[in-house]
């Protein structure tokens, strides 16, 4: 308990350092640690959630995407599109203006010539924004007037709209970028519910309600309700865990091992300690986990596509999801596309059946010759557990399985030079498009000078990809992605473990608290009670 009021204690005299005027009620403070800690909150480097979350606060783009992924007006109140794709023209809203900066007199309006900076700063070579590839279709950036921008792309992409969602396109405040140079990262001047107000690095950050935002609620009451986030940055999961049993935080994200079976039964579901105090929040997350086949591999199971439908069919993923991940995330039995995308789930990819497998596993061996088949997966120590399930699970199909883990970046470096057979991957979408998860398919985008680390190549598939590409309604695009999802099965240069799920674990003393299949943090609807 002492602990307790001494946290409580430290939040408020953080909170109200240097501005002793205030009184904040802790009721009106949302509190969350960030163990991979916040990194910069100069959005063109906001490239993980770490930094997406945080920057998601402070600034806004033209447009955004809601709770079901559709993307709608964010600082453009509407836009047009030309009829070849090429040209978009965003018109902006009139009453949005930066937040109060020090060195200017006044926070100014918005106008079309700070997107037009925001967004060609991405490709600026002094900047080094890994943002850059956004930008990479654009041929030009023009302001008509004060609150009109026109971007102009080099060829059609109908999933440009998604791209400008993503946080690297935030809109800045240029006179700030320029004052602050590389120090901009931690002096950040955006439009969003929250401006920075404090920041001692590696330990917590404090943002404070922004009166300058321009969103209203239903009844026309100014957002944000709450008046301040206080974020920490405790390294150690199994301290924020206690952190938040304590009640010193308001939610956490995600699971972790050293605490996922003191929160949760083997089914997924609460354990009933918890249910008076927690509100647990599961969602589709736009991440396909999967094994890779590397096809330009010398080992000849790797060529036999009978093999790999064997190992596709060849080991239970409801059994090894419950048991392994209680329940988090749902079995792959589609597709590459994951369910929370409109293609997502509708392809009928593989379930087991173990003596299906075993006849492919037969046949293989027959054709072939090869009397012991044997495959090398290659894998972090934080997926071996699911490795050595499905080595397992193999050997009773007549598959014999080696299990290697490889640091992280070193397992990157090997799977995009094409030196492991077999990889354990994960895609994440950029922006919700199935093209995202199609690209890995595609010929031309052969690794290591793209994302397709399993070299399939398939014709039909790259003129379904290149066709895709060219139209700009998504009910047609959709159904040349089912087509190309549906080759991806049948060759199965992939084995789908499963999609992922995003896990919040939230107080009730919170309400309003939404998610997406991107798993953004919003908090402009945010509030608690007591």
């Amino acid at each position: 308990m002492i602990k307790n009021c001494c946290f409580l204690l430290l939040s408020l005299l953080f909170i109200n350092c240097g501005d002793t005027s205030i009184t904040i009620d802790e009721t009106t403070v949302f509190r969350y640690n960030e163990h991979a800690n916040i990194t910069t909150l100069d959005p063109a480097f906001a490239k993980d959630q770490r930094n997406i979350w945080a920057c998601n606060l402070i600034y806004n783009g033209l447009v955004k995407l809601d709770k079901n992924l559709e993307i709608v007006p964010d600082l453009a109140s509407e836009w047009y599109i030309s009829e070849d794709g090429l040209v978009y023209t965003f018109q902006l809203r009139e009453d949005i203006y930066f937040q109060d900066f020090d060195a200017f007199a006044k926070a100014r309006q918005v106008t079309a010539q700070d997107f037009k900076y925001s967004l060609e700063r991405l490709t600026d070579p002094a900047v080094a924004s890994p943002g850059a590839w956004v930008m990479s279709n654009v041929a030009a950036i023009n302001t008509i007037d004060e609150h009109q921008l026109r971007i102009t792309l080099k060829k059609p992409f109908p999933a440009f709209l998604g791209l400008l969602t993503m946080k690297f396109c935030s809109v800045v405040l240029p006179e700030a970028v320029e004052k602050y140079g590389n120090e901009y990262r931690s002096n950040p001047v955006g439009t969003g519910p929250f401006y920075l107000k404090r920041w001692e690095e590696n330990v917590k950050m404090v943002l404070r309600k922004n009166n300058n935002y321009h969103e209203k609620d239903s009844t026309g009451k100014a957002l944000p309700y709450l008046e301040a986030v206080a974020i920490t940055f405790k390294s150690d999961k199994q301290s924020e865990f206690l952190e938040y049993a304590q009640g010193n935080l308001d939610f956490i994200n995600a699971i972790d091992p050293s605490y996922k079976d003191e929160l949760l039964t083997t089914t997924g579901d609460l354990k009933a300690k918890y249910v008076s105090t927690t509100n647990l929040v599961k969602a589709p997350f736009l991440n396909t986990e999967y094994l890779g086949l590397y096809l330009d591999s010398s080992t000849p199971e790797l060529q036999s596509k009978l093999l790999r439908q064997a190992i596709n069919k060849g080991f239970d993923r409801e059994k090894m999801i419950k048991y392994l991940r209680n329940n988090i995330g749902i079995p792959a039995t589609s597709g590459l596309i994951p369910a929370g995308l409109p293609a997502g789930g509708v392809v009928k990819g593989y379930e087991y059946d173990i003596h299906e497998a075993q006849r492919l596993v037969q046949q293989y061996i027959t054709e072939t010759g090869d009397i012991n088949p044997e495959i090398t997966i290659t894998t972090g120590a934080n997926y071996l557990d699911l490795c050595e399930f499905i080595q397992k699970e193999l050997e009773k199909i007549g598959v014999k399985t080696i299990v290697e883990v490889m640091p992280p970046s070193t397992l990157r470096q090997a799977r995009s030079a094409g030196n492991l057979d077999i990889f354990r991957s994960s895609w994440i979408a950029d922006y919700p498009d199935a093209e995202n998860y199609l690209s890995l398919g595609y010929s031309k985008n052969f690794s290591p000078n793209g994302p397709n680390y399993t070299h399939f190549k398939n014709e039909t598939y790259d003129q379904l990809y290149e066709q895709a590409l060219t139209l700009p309604n998504a009910t047609d695009r959709k159904e040349l992605y089912i087509k190309m999802d549906s080759i991806i099965v049948s060759e199965a240069p992939i084995v789908p473990l499963y999609y992922d799920e995003s896990v919040r674990f939230i107080s009730k003393k919170v309400s309003g608290l939404e998610t997406n299949a991107v798993n953004m943090l919003d908090l402009t609807r945010v509030n608690k009670t007591n």
